[in-house]
């Protein structure tokens, strides 16, 4: 059969873990490619409760009642918009600080804090939420429930470290995906991720081949938007851990060898500069 979305898919509800225990193989979307699909959880949180952002630091979560929907594969629910919401303000604002190299600077110069912030968070955010929201597409294409949860943990350390240290290292969350699949569609749904930071620098290689020189301030822009995507990429291809690249080297070796040298490669000649270099700019 065809990779399709399942037609049973909008069975599937906020809260798939109560699901899981159903193994019965009258179930049609338990077959793809002629194999019985083994449960996948990627990230499991016990945290289902969409808080704002400021009671990330501390406050307790409490859990949600599952709602049923039958939304698209570009549905979003409100906890997880919220969690989005939260994990992208809390990105930025680490963002923020390492573009003055933390806390002092931010105070030694509140505007270049913010403009800095701005900067950052609009070339970076999208590398990160397209990233993940790549995850959530696909694996609603194979007919799993699929939805981005924030990391309060993360969100917090990565906020301190950034305005103790002026740099990012942050686990803002992942996209959580709970359902029948096949090790092939798992690793489908793991490489979407780094592949969108690949296409979005593309993109940013074809912006700057046009619009190099006009201001200072898109130069930095585009600058920014490259070496964000480049290191994204291939953080997430590191074959450890929660990381994509695990998931994708047990799929196939020989397309995450592949995968991983080219976007290493990328990543390379992005942070030497030598892509400048070999656009001739």
């Amino acid at each position: 059969m065809s990779e399709k979305r399942a037609p049973r898919a909008h069975w599937l509800d906020e809260d798939p873990f109560d699901q899981l225990g159903n193994t019965s193989k009258s179930h049609t979307r338990a077959r793809d490619d002629g194999n019985w699909r083994k449960p996948h959880v990627r990230v499991i949180h016990s945290n289902q409760g969409g808080q704002p952002f400021f009671r990330l630091f501390g406050a307790p979560q409490h859990g949600h009642q599952p709602t049923i929907h039958t939304g698209s594969i570009w549905h979003f629910s409100k906890i997880e918009i919220e969690h989005l919401t939260q994990a992208t303000i809390a990105f930025s604002l680490a963002l923020a600080f390492m573009s003055v190299r933390g806390l002092f600077g931010a105070i030694q110069n509140p505007l270049a804090f913010l403009i800095g912030g701005f900067l950052y968070a609009a070339a970076i955010g999208p590398a990160f939420l397209l990233h993940e929201i790549a995850h959530k597409i696909v694996a609603r294409k194979y007919g799993c429930w699929a939805e981005f949860r924030a990391s309060p943990t993360g969100l917090k350390w990565g906020v301190i470290i950034a305005a103790a240290f002026g740099f990012v290292f942050m686990a803002p969350g992942a996209v959580m995906v709970a359902g029948q699949t096949t090790k092939a569609q798992f690793g489908k749904i793991a490489i979407a991720g780094p592949l969108t930071n690949v296409a979005l620098w593309a993109v940013g290689v074809g912006m700057i081949l046009l619009l190099n020189g006009i201001s200072p301030f898109l130069d930095d822009f585009l600058g920014i938007w490259l070496m964000g995507n480049a290191i994204l990429a291939a953080f997430n291809m590191l074959p450890f851990g929660p990381l994509d690249g695990k998931k994708i080297k047990a799929w196939s070796d020989p397309i995450f060898w592949v995968s991983f040298v080219t976007i290493l490669s990328i990543a390379y000649h992005t942070l030497t500069g030598n892509i400048f270099v070999i656009l001739g700019i």
